[in-house]
């Protein structure tokens, strides 16, 4: 009996050397990923959560973890939980309650509670808030990427797949939503009970559920009805896009059916749209979140605004099969998922349409995008490096969502599309339901192409940049003697060589001739144009589908009007724009001229966007405030003559937008006001109430005294909403700089910050160029509240951060701050460094290009 004791104090003594041992840190670390996946598996929750009307009171959760365990008599067993200790209620480990111990965002089980095999863990909970965005009278979860455990505890990694049981208490007049069918529901009274049946197999970050003062409406998705919960007032809205929405989601769906060979893989299709959602939309299976303001839409919704809806609605779609069906092993890859629903989306968006819209299409929507990060000091490779699951959310912008569907294209035309659909239709097979890296899918496609895969691989995804395109082209008489392109890396020496296809466009008095290329060398010949009769000018990458710096050639510019191809045009668009970026012959004044000058010509509506943009960009960030003010007279006039000019309405608007960007006279000012106060239209035109809103904001900006101009708009908003929203904004907008000073101040505490969408917009009026003089001084907070924001903060919510604090500043003194902060941290996170970087990128630009 003594000797029994004494064994089994000393079996425990070492049980406890290696829990102190093992490294407990906070986070998911890589290495904690690994350990847990080789010993666990078959992963089930079965969670309830009570959800209370009034959001201030506590969620109360109830769950059980079943799992396979591989015992090794090692280290507690760590389940991933990011709030109070207070907040676990009790944990019972096969029967047999323990005493909960929490440490550094972990519950710790003893391994000797544990068995080998079956194991099943109880915990009650208070369910943390951060991950569940509770309005007024609703909420709903985002636990993308590694927020679960703000909510209950988990094994929150992608790769440990599980299936989720949930039941929901709510307010009886509530609806609910979540990855699986209804089974049933019971009523009391004041509340119900929703009990939804077992999921389809998921990581912790598609496991979702929405509940609230929705309203409902149901369709045929498939051969089933479908569930969409929505809070959208506009009667107007609802009836014009409830149709086009499960159109739209009904064609992707065939779409993607077909391309992948693969029926949808999960039990439900479900939508939820939210307002002032802070993403575009999140591909929960059985319960997509969307973008409201991007989902409803009225009679005369602009293109560009038809296309974000079809793009958003195929992108979540394609998740179905790409991310959800099969999952990234780690959040390293976790662009694999959003390149192909990028990807798709434009192939499902694009097959019923005319090429040249589908192209013009991929062009305008992806590359001025991926150029914005690309060009910047700051720029990362699409495949980037994670140690810790808790700065995955720094993995995300506009290299992985639009640099990356470049990369794709750009794999497609090298291995050819038949044995591109080959290659992916395989990978999809082979890891469905399962964990998969990019390696795995290169080591698939390469099996169908003859390509060097490996050596495209490494400058495409695991490197940043893009190259600086030039040709030239010798003469012999009125012939081509010879024809060379060039390139070379934008910032540096290396001897990185982009592999990729574009074409080299001739143009001649009566017609143009295209060349299609492969550029594979630093220098090539093109023995193709050799013989060729002497062009008037010549245009690189005509088609928009090459990636870089090209080269333009002066007389284009003079010539414009015989580009007769609106994709052409578009990319010549694309190419003045960043060569004046690099100082390639055109002057930021240069450019506005351009531009501007093209507003009464441009017939193509998503042409037409792409200039307005390019023009209120250098208008505010390239002009010195002298230049703006001696330009703005004549600007304002050309914008609405040219608007006047349009017969189609939604062109008029993308000008009429424009002319509010921009206006800075009191001439101006009082049409403006008219338009917004009368609530009456330039004629030929319609305005929704979102445009006078925007609209009392632009004037806002403009007033010395604002306050009877954002009170009466306050006034006329109906939906609580967005009620809700502009009372956040219009803080921002105030002419009082203390009401300025206690939104900006406030912004620290992060409970100010939780509507994320409506923040980010008022930052944006907060630094407008008209405020800077004052807004300047916030610059170091901001910049000391970023490692914050990213910790506490969704996945876009720093990059939104530091876009709408430095988008539009010019001021050398903006840059030192910058600069300033980066000496004072040297040891500062590298990834948000980089962040800063790309969002300072037109700033640093700005101190040579500003005139």
């Amino acid at each position: 009996m003594i000797k029994s004791s004494l064994i089994l104090f000393m079996f425990g003594s070492f049980l406890m050397m290696q829990a102190q041992l093992q490294k407990v840190e906070d986070g998911v670390s890589w290495d904690l990923a690994q350990k847990r996946k080789e010993k666990i598996s078959a992963v089930k929750y079965n969670l309830s959560f009570k959800i209370p009307e009034n959001k201030s009171e506590d969620i109360l959760g109830n769950e059980s973890i079943t799992f396979v365990y591989q015992k090794v008599v090692d280290a507690p067993l760590q389940i991933d939980f990011k709030e109070k200790s207070t907040n676990i209620k009790s944990v019972s480990v096969n029967g047999i309650s323990v005493t909960p111990k929490l440490e550094n965002e972990h519950i710790l089980i003893d391994p000797i509670n544990l068995t080998q095999g079956s194991n099943q863990i109880n915990i009650e909970f208070v369910a943390g808030n951060s991950a569940l965005n509770r309005r007024e009278d609703f909420l709903y979860t985002l636990f993308v990427p590694d927020r679960a455990r703000t909510v209950f505890p988990c094994f929150d990694q992608p790769n440990l797949k599980a299936i989720f049981q949930l039941s929901l208490t709510i307010p009886k007049d509530w609806k609910a939503l979540a990855n699986a069918k209804l089974k049933d529901s019971t009523i009391s009274l004041s509340d119900k009970t929703c009990h939804f049946a077992e999921s389809d197999i998921l990581p912790t970050y598609l496991f979702s559920f929405a509940a609230g003062n929705f309203k409902s409406h149901s369709a045929k998705i498939g051969s089933e009805n479908a569930e969409i919960l929505y809070r959208e007032t506009d009667e107007g809205k609802i009836k014009n896009s409830m149709d086009s929405i499960y159109s739209i989601y009904n064609s992707t769906l065939n779409y993607y059916e077909k391309w992948t060979g693969i029926k949808y893989p999960f039990q439900a299709n479900g939508l939820i749209s939210i307002p002032d959602f802070q993403f575009g939309g999140m591909e929960h299976p059985g319960a997509i979140l969307f973008q409201n303001s991007t989902l409803f839409l009225d009679k005369d919704a602009t293109q560009n605004q038809l296309n974000n809806r079809s793009n958003l609605i195929g992108h979540e779609v394609a998740h179905m099969w790409f991310g959800d069906l099969v999952t990234m092993e780690w959040f390293n890859d976790v662009w694999t998922k959003e390149v192909f629903a990028n990807f798709m989306a434009d192939k499902s968006t694009g097959a019923n349409i005319d090429p040249e819209v589908k192209a013009l299409k991929f062009l305008t929507s992806h590359f001025p995008a991926a150029y914005s990060v690309d060009r910047s000091l700051g720029a990362n490779p699409i495949r980037q490096q994670l140690d810790n699951l808790k700065n995955a959310g720094m993995m995300y912008g506009p290299i992985i969502y639009d640099k990356a569907p470049i990369m794709m294209q750009q794999l497609e035309l090298l291995m050819g599309s038949e044995n591109f659909q080959k290659g992916i239709q395989e990978y999809l097979r082979t890891f469905s339901y399962k964990n998969a890296t990019w390696p795995d899918l290169i080591g698939i496609l390469d099996k169908y192409t003859t390509q060097d895969l490996q050596s495209w691989n490494k400058i495409w995804v695991n490197e940043s940049g893009r190259p600086f395109i030039d040709y030239k082209v010798k003469l012999k008489g009125n012939s081509i003697k010879s024809f060379s392109i060039s390139q070379r890396p934008e910032f540096n020496d290396s001897k990185k060589l982009w592999v990729q296809t574009f074409p080299v466009t001739l143009y001649y008095a009566d017609r143009e001739e295209n060349i299609q290329i492969n550029l594979q060398k630093k220098e090539q010949k093109f023995v193709e144009l050799k013989g060729k009769e002497k062009p008037l000018y010549i245009q690189l990458n005509a088609s928009g589908i090459g990636y870089g710096i090209f080269k333009t050639d002066d007389q284009l510019i003079s010539n414009f009007d015989k580009i007769k191809n609106p994709v052409s045009r578009a990319s010549a668009y694309i190419s003045t724009f960043e060569n004046m970026l690099n100082s390639s012959g055109m002057t930021p004044e240069k450019a506005l001229q351009f531009f501007v000058n093209r507003f009464s010509k441009e017939d193509n509506e998503l042409n037409l966007s792409l200039i307005s943009g390019y023009s209120s960009t250098i208008f505010w960030e390239f002009l010195k405030e002298e230049k703006r003010n001696a330009l703005s007279s004549g600007l304002e006039t050309t914008i609405l003559k040219a608007m006047e000019g349009k017969a189609e309405k939604n062109q008029k608007k993308i000008l009429w937008d424009c002319f509010q960007n921009v206006f800075l006279t009191q001439p101006a000012y009082n049409k403006a006001f008219e338009v917004w106060n009368n609530q009456k239209p330039p004629a030929g035109m319609t305005l929704n109430d979102d445009d006078y809103t925007n609209l009392a904001n632009a004037l806002a900006l403009r007033s010395n005294d604002n306050s009877d101009i954002l009170n009466k708009q306050l006034s006329r908003i109906k939906n609580p909403d967005k009620i809700a929203r502009f009372k956040i904004v219009m803080q921002a907008v105030s002419s009082d700089k203390t009401t300025r000073d206690n939104f900006f101040y406030g912004l620290a505490d992060k409970k100010n910050r939780s509507n994320e969408s409506a923040i980010g917009s008022a930052l944006y009026y907060l630094h407008h160029p008209l405020r800077q003089k004052i807004s300047i001084a916030y610059l170091p907070k901001s910049l000391e509240l970023l490692q914050e924001i990213q910790t506490t903060g969704d996945i876009f919510f720093p990059n939104n951060w530091l876009k709408g604090i430095f988008g539009y500043y010019q001021n050398p003194k903006a840059l030192e701050i910058v600069n300033d902060f980066f000496k004072a941290n040297p040891n500062y996170n590298s990834i948000l460094k980089n962040k800063i970087l790309q969002a300072t990128d037109n700033l640093r630009r700005a101190q040579s290009l500003a005139k």
